[in-house]
């Protein structure tokens, strides 16, 4: 609940300074809550292949995009075939152009950070737990997806380790990328066929299906059906017709859903309540998205920034409080590490003992 207010907010408030407060306090909850190892690692990686995807929408837009302010500079110019599209790239790069791109860029930055904070803090295994029993099979296969930017930093981390120990510390560029690529692809596989082989000797997606699965089926197939009426309503502008169509289609998904969970018959072993503390940090964070959903409603001009004309982005102290609503998790006290989760212990020891407690403890261990 937590990363889809962030991620709300961030749609609500694309302005490049509300989306800044969103990316900080994204990497508080990291630096505060981050389970360690690679998944806190993966972290600013995330958040780099935002920024390179971002750049390269920022020379797209200029290459593409003429005609509207201030040039900076010319490039050579190329006019592509009808058949491409017929559009001209390259010639002059504006000003406008560049910074309007840079500022959705930023936007898409911002939503990934609140994803990859979720990504670094969360237990997969309990997320696992927590699907619903209608949805396991494919949120095992969106954990497993989740998990992979992360085993792949642990595989690069053990085999540059192991690449350092082979040459005795020293660094030997020639054949390095090789060296490194084939260890981590060949763990990659590997790992892909234990986890294979495990959920085949599960009976992964091997259940038989009954009366309820069916159900299930027709009655998803009913909502698609009606949601898409609701949305061909609405473009016709029939607005009655698509209200009852849509709340029927809403109606038979949440049918659906409960008559596949009622069907499956999967345990849950020592499942994961909700405390008071959690509904809490989740009620604080959905404030964020609500209250910004309401300046939105209310005109507030602040919210998003054009870059014609050419302006300072606005603040207003209202959107700056309803973001600072993210920052409910930093309030809490974080958990101590259990079942090899939570923070990395130390690996160094917070005192030295001193020689005489060695020689006590090593006289101990010979008289015993």
């Amino acid at each position: 609940m937590w990363a889809l207010a962030a991620a709300l907010s961030v749609q609500l408030a694309p302005s490049p300074v509300y989306v800044a407060v969103v990316i900080g306090i994204s990497a508080l909850v990291v630096a505060t809550y981050g389970l360690g190892g690679p998944l806190a690692r993966a972290f600013p990686v995330l958040v780099g292949l935002a920024v390179a995807f971002g750049l390269v929408r920022v020379v797209l837009a200029a290459a593409t995009s003429h005609g509207i302010g201030t040039v900076l500079f010319t490039t050579p110019a190329v006019t592509l075939p009808r058949l491409l599209g017929g559009f001209t790239v390259g010639g002059p790069v504006e000003l406008e152009v560049v910074l309007q791109a840079g500022a959705e860029a930023f936007a898409i930055v911002g939503l990934v950070a609140a994803f990859g904070a979720f990504n670094a803090v969360v237990s997969h295994h309990e997320l696992v737990q927590t699907v619903p029993r209608a949805f396991y099979e494919l949120g095992l296969v969106v954990i497993v997806a989740l998990a992979f930017v992360p085993a792949t930093l642990e595989s690069i981390h053990v085999t540059r380790e192991a690449d350092r120990a082979r040459t005795g510390g020293r660094t030997v560029r020639r054949g390095r990328l090789l060296r490194q690529i084939v260890p981590v692809l060949e763990r990659g596989l590997e790992r892909a066929m234990a986890l294979a082989e495990s959920m085949d000797a599960r009976g992964f997606g091997r259940e038989l299906i009954g009366r309820a699965e069916r159900g299930a089926a027709w009655c998803g197939l009913g909502a698609l059906v009606l949601l898409g009426g609701s949305f061909v309503a609405l473009v016709a502008r029939s607005g009655g017709v698509a209200a009852v169509l849509g709340l029927a289609g809403a109606g038979l998904l949440v049918g659906a859903v409960v008559l596949a969970s009622r069907a499956s018959g999967r345990p849950r072993y020592r499942p994961r309540t909700m405390r008071r503390t959690d509904w809490a940090v989740a009620s604080l964070s959905m404030v964020a998205p609500l209250a910004l959903g309401l300046l939105g409603v209310a005109d507030d001009s602040s919210l998003t920034w054009a870059a014609d004309p050419l302006r300072w982005p606005a603040v207003h102290a209202l959107a700056v409080l309803s973001l600072a609503a993210l920052s409910a998790p930093l309030l809490l006290q974080p958990i101590p590490s259990r079942a090899g989760y939570g923070r990395r212990a130390p690996d160094r020891p917070d005192r030295v003992p001193s020689t005489a407690e060695v020689k006590a403890i090593g006289g101990r261990v010979g008289a015993s």
